[in-house]
């Protein structure tokens, strides 16, 4: 079996061939440079280079195999959620795929791509825990099998990735900034500053981090004197220390919900053995260390995709569909794209308002 999938959800346009051996027998993908003067992504930017090289992507994936269009036994793309210009540019190139070859489209959720990446390169069983964290999405959820969705707790106001971009740019590092933050803050003293943890008292799984941001602000201000950001003159090993004490205190928050979802997820799924981190702070090596530490204090397994696929990437979404495909999840062909597609809307939610309780 093997299965076509293509990702355009946000500033990727990738595609990847994938058999159920889990082997991945082609894959391409471009980063859209045009948002890096712009200090994030532009929509209409994204969507029009996404109809720009999606035909090339494709041929790219396939000219490093032997394999050819009709050898396929499915197409999957990203249907949401992203946004929802380069969201339809996938889906309408799969869906005419589908017709042409008379194969089954398979629309697959961009973040159960995320759910499910860590099983094509590690040996992980339902159910298990997953922090999904990324740079629009921040969620604890209970993977208990394909598109069965348990959540324990979700950002009430940014994700983790769009805060470590966001203090990247307030830094002047460029975008994307959460690789520049985590090379200067392994220079960094992460404890020279003391950062707000939001909510880390609550009993639920939620997460804060605009809070966080808001106090990195205010120090970056204290170096200028109109407080104007543009004109902050932060010496180096300063810049260093405010990106190690943020990114230790964004993963403390993070390392101690988890904790609480640890409890909850031991007790009611005794059977789990893994804590799983994906999306593309989880190529993050200071996260992955502190995630590390935490699974083995709680006898859990840690398991992450490989670096390389914890960002946007056309194998998590070719895998997904493989996934989907295995348990007959066939999509219909006026399947809509989704700009807003919760990974959970068709699970149940875990006791209390907020999520699960400790």
């Amino acid at each position: 079996m093997i299965v076509l999938g293509i990702e355009s959800s946000c500033d990727e346009t990738a595609a990847a061939l994938v058999n159920e051996n889990k082997e991945i027998l082609g894959e391409a993908l471009l980063s859209q440079e045009e948002h890096k003067a712009f200090g994030g992504v532009v929509p209409e930017i994204a969507a029009r280079s996404h109809l720009e090289h999606i035909d090339g992507i494709l041929e790219q994936c396939f000219a490093k195999t032997n394999l050819s269009l009709k050898d396929v036994d499915a197409i999957a793309a990203a249907s949401g959620p992203g946004l929802i210009g380069g969201v339809i540019v996938g889906v309408m190139t799969a869906k005419a795929l589908s017709i042409a070859l008379n194969k089954p489209f398979i629309a697959v959720n961009h973040l159960e791509g995320h759910a499910l990446a860590a099983r094509v390169s590690n040996d992980v069983e339902f159910p298990y825990l997953l922090l999904l964290v990324s740079g629009g999405h921040c969620q604890i959820l209970v993977v208990k099998d394909v598109g069965q969705y348990e959540r324990l707790g979700t950002t009430i106001d940014d994700a983790a990735g769009e805060a470590f971009d966001k203090v990247a740019k307030m830094l002047g590092l460029g975008y994307p900034g959460g690789p520049a933050v985590e090379k200067l803050a392994a220079a960094g003293n992460e404890k020279r500053f003391t950062l707000p943890r939001p909510l880390i008292g609550s009993n639920d799984c939620n997460l804060s981090f605009s809070g966080l941001k808001t106090a990195v602000r205010k120090i970056v201000e204290t170096y200028s004197p109109d407080d104007n950001l543009m004109h902050a003159d932060i010496p180096a090993q300063d810049v260093a220390d405010i990106c190690a004490c943020f990114q230790y205190t964004a993963t403390d928050c993070l390392c101690r919900k988890l904790g609480k979802a640890i409890c909850y997820f031991k007790q009611n799924y005794p059977q789990g053995k893994h804590l799983v981190v994906s999306g593309g702070v989880a190529a993050n090596s200071y996260l992955r260390n502190k995630l590390q530490n935490l699974a083995e204090n709680n006898d859990l397994i840690f398991a992450a995709p490989p670096i390389r696929f914890c960002t946007d990437n056309g194998v998590m979404i070719a895998w997904a569909g493989l996934e989907r495909f295995r348990k007959g999840y066939v999509s219909p062909l006026d399947f809509k794209p989704r700009p807003r597609w919760p990974l959970d809307a068709n699970a149940p939610k875990a006791a209390g308002a907020g999520g699960v309780k400790a």
